[in-house]
C-alpha cells in the first residue's frame, strides 16, 4: 500500500515503497533531524545515505500521516551483512567484548532497524510502538538490532516494553562521540 494513496490517515502506519520514500525524502530527514535534535545541516550529510540504504536486501519502510496528509512518523531497515558500516562498527565492539558464538548469534542473521522516528509534537501517543510492530511483520530474519544513544528517553521505554536486550552497551561509533546502546530481540514481536 501506498502512502501517496492514502494522504489522510491519521495514526495508521503503512508500508512505504522506495518511491514513496524518495518522493518524501525532504520532509522525512525534517522529521528525523527534529526528532534526533540534530543541526539542520544534517540532512545534507544524510541524504545519500538514506537513498544508498534504500537498495539494500531486504529493505522496508513504513510511515504514519497525520490528518493533513504530513509525515507523523518514519522507520525503516534492511537485513545487516558484512561489508555495511554498521554492521561492521557493531561486529568490532561486539567481538570485544563477547565470545564468537554470542556474536554470530546475533550477527549471523539480523534485520537493522536502521530508523525509527516520531515527530516531536506526535510522540508519546503510541506511535513509536506502531511503527515499529509494522515494520517488525515480514522481515525474513530471526533477530532485530538497532542502536540508540544511551540514556534515558522514549525510545528506551519503548524497546524495554518490547523485550529488547543489551547486546552492546556504551559504545562509541567513529564519527560520533557520544555512547550508544546495541539492543537485540529474537523475532517475531
Amino acid at each position: 500500500m501506498s502512502a501517496a494513496e492514502h494522504p489522510g490517515i491519521s495514526e495508521t502506519v503503512v508500508e512505504l515503497t522506495a518511491d514513496d520514500l524518495r518522493l518524501r525524502l525532504g520532509e522525512a530527514l525534517a522529521l528525523y533531524v527534529a526528532a534526533m535534535r540534530y543541526p539542520p545541516s544534517t540532512v545534507q550529510q544524510r541524504a545519500p545515505m538514506w537513498l544508498a540504504h534504500m537498495v539494500r536486501v531486504g529493505w522496508r519502510c513504513v510511515g504514519a500521516f497525520d490528518e493533513q496528509g504530513t509525515l507523523a512518523g518514519i522507520g525503516y531497515g534492511y537485513r545487516g551483512a558484512s561489508g555495511q558500516w554498521w554492521h561492521e562498527q557493531v561486529r568490532r565492539g561486539l567481538t570485544a567484548v563477547a565470545p564468537p558464538e554470542q556474536v554470530h548469534q546475533w550477527m549471523g542473521d539480523y534485520f537493522e532497524l536502521t530508523e525509527l522516528h516520531v515527530r516531536p509534537d506526535a510522540q508519546g501517543k503510541g506511535l513509536g510502538e506502531q511503527l515499529l510492530r509494522g515494520l517488525m511483520t515480514r522481515t525474513g530474519s530471526g533477530t532485530v538490532l538497532l542502536s540508540t544513544p544511551e540514556g534515558p528517553s522514549r525510545a528506551w521505554k519503548l524497546y524495554r516494553r518490547l523485550g529488547f536486550q543489551d547486546v552492546l552497551r556504551h559504545y562509541t561509533f567513529t564519527g560520533d562521540p557520544r555512547p550508544f546502546a546495541v539492543l537485540g530481540r529474537t523475532l517475531p514481536l
